[in-house]
């Protein structure tokens, strides 16, 4: 379905209908460069940090393992190998959580003890290196890109941790003409994503035509909310002299980010109902400026995912800022990097505070999928009393994707998943919209994702039966 893109009437810049407006809260870091975190504690590298399978462990406990090693893997078509982030050696495999609580199987890995060693010199430099004019994206293959893709273990950096190689994957059943970049990151606090722009956009833009290239797609828009305007004058400079590609601004409004919001915003074309609908169906795949910054390493120089930029930032943290950090660092190692939490913290958020889940300890890791967190202190943190539902309807005139919340929540609290399901449950975001704007201070979006995992128990079940 085609709509006419909808823009702000006084700006001129693009939006979607619905969603809310939370307090941006990017001052922290937006201006804070891009530190290197080279870890001395054990790293925990979970065995699954992506959609699809587990993979299986490559190496054996107490084996020495250099940077970049792949060390997991998996023969099914949806997954991602893993690589080790460090230089160091294994521990006993063992079992930690991840960041939402989930216990996965873990590969431990002690970094080195020279300092130096741990990873190579000048990693930090060669991460951000602007220096990629000599590279024609249009010589490589289709084939080729995606492979490099998979070999590299690049999986989508945006939170959602789908692998890339398959979602580039050409279809002839489903064509793409358009890609499009998010660089929106409208989630509050974060800017792990705006000073990647900033600081490193070459190889976003080489990426993001890599993207195009893979896909078959005629032409890419990077979508910036306009809360960034650094971004959005670095990224036209770089692609003013480049074909097909376009910088779109957006209204800063949350959940910009999300597929089923930007799209429509930029291009007009309504993405079908989660959870079969795909972008896929409108002509579109969508890529973080993070992914296509590790598509670029990956395909181009040959270096698999093994660090991403997180922000480390809130009220709760003394000298919050943007760190490139190995995958599988412990969020306390991190923290006391940035000076430790103050005083007055109270809670650590893996992500921000619209859709991070908090963290049951400190000894959880950084992951694929971890692009902040956010130490919240007791103000910031007022634990609401839930009240009845007053029947205002505030949910469903501010649902992105025009859901009824309050039914769904509803179901799920009365044990109804049926029914909650029968509502579209599962087509929901879990964005946090719901929960941030009812008056009566109900978790809505809490129940729906209690729902969602409770139905997929259920379904899990009624296979093996």
């Amino acid at each position: 379905m085609m709509i006419k893109p909808i823009r702000d009437r006084l700006y001129g810049r693009k939006f979607f209908p619905r969603g809310v407006q939370p307090p941006c809260r990017k001052e922290f870091t937006e201006r804070e460069p891009i530190g290197m975190l080279i870890p001395k504690q054990e790293l925990k590298v979970p065995l699954i940090q992506h959609i699809g399978a587990v993979c299986d462990a490559l190496v054996k406990p107490r084996e020495e393992v250099s940077f970049g090693q792949k060390i997991a893997d998996a023969d099914a078509p949806i997954s991602a190998p893993i690589h080790a982030s460090v230089t160091g050696k294994t521990g006993m495999a063992t079992v930690a959580a991840l960041p939402n609580g989930l216990r996965v199987p873990t590969i431990p890995i002690t970094p080195a003890a020279e300092q130096e060693n741990v990873v190579p010199a000048n990693f930090l430099q060669q991460y951000m290196d602007r220096n990629w004019d000599s590279v024609e994206p249009n010589s490589y293959e289709p084939e080729a890109i995606c492979e490099a893709i998979r070999e590299g273990g690049v999986v989508g950096l945006g939170g959602a941790t789908f692998p890339t190689h398959f979602k580039l994957k050409r279809s002839p059943d489903r064509p793409v003409d358009t890609v499009v970049l998010n660089g929106c990151e409208c989630e509050p606090y974060l800017t792990s994503d705006h000073r990647l722009m900033v600081e490193a956009p070459e190889p976003i833009v080489v990426g993001l035509q890599l993207a195009v290239r893979a896909i078959g797609a005629q032409r890419a828009i990077i979508a910036i909310e306009h809360n960034k305007p650094d971004a959005i004058e670095i990224m036209r400079k770089v692609v003013k002299d480049r074909p097909n590609i376009e910088v779109a601004v957006c209204a800063t409004k949350y959940p910009m980010g999300g597929e089923r919001q930007l799209i429509p915003a930029v291009l007009g074309r309504i993405v079908p109902s989660a959870p079969k609908g795909l972008p896929l169906d409108v002509g579109v795949v969508m890529v973080n400026v993070a992914t296509a910054h590790s598509i670029a390493r990956a395909v181009v120089r040959n270096q698999p995912l093994t660090h991403r930029v997180v922000t480390v930032t809130g009220r709760g943290v003394a000298q919050p800022g943007n760190w490139l950090v190995p995958i599988g660092t412990i969020f306390s190692e991190l923290i006391e990097a940035c000076g430790g939490v103050t005083d007055r913290a109270l809670k650590v958020l893996a992500g921000g505070p619209m859709m991070g889940p908090t963290v049951p300890n400190l000894n959880v890791p950084v992951t694929k999928g971890v692009g902040g967190i956010t130490v919240m202190i007791e103000e910031e943190t007022v634990h609401w009393k839930e009240s009845p539902c007053i029947r205002c309807a505030k949910c469903v005139d501010f649902c992105p994707l025009h859901l009824s919340p309050t039914k769904i929540a509803h179901a799920v609290k009365f044990r109804d998943y049926f029914l909650a399901n029968k509502y579209d449950m599962n087509a929901c975001c879990e964005c946090g919209c719901c929960s941030y704007i009812c008056p009566a201070n109900i978790p809505l979006a809490q129940y729906i994702r209690a729902g969602k995992l409770q139905w997929r128990l259920i379904q899990a079940q009624g296979q093996k039966s």
